[in-house]
């Protein structure tokens, strides 16, 4: 039972990452770079950094 509870967290997390980066890929760069201070192609970074930490 416990490794159905730890494959269905890690697949939550995995979900979770696939919408931050591509939510954070989606931002027109002006948005992103002047207004959040954030660069789209460090989606990958940001999105690992805020779901996995």
């Amino acid at each position: 039972m416990n490794m159905m509870k730890t494959l269905r967290t890690r697949l939550e997390k995995r979900a979770a990452y696939n919408r931050t980066r591509d939510a954070i890929a989606a931002l027109p760069v002006e948005l992103a770079v002047e207004d959040l201070g954030i660069y789209p192609a460090d989606a990958d970074k940001i999105a690992m950094r805020a779901v996995y930490s």
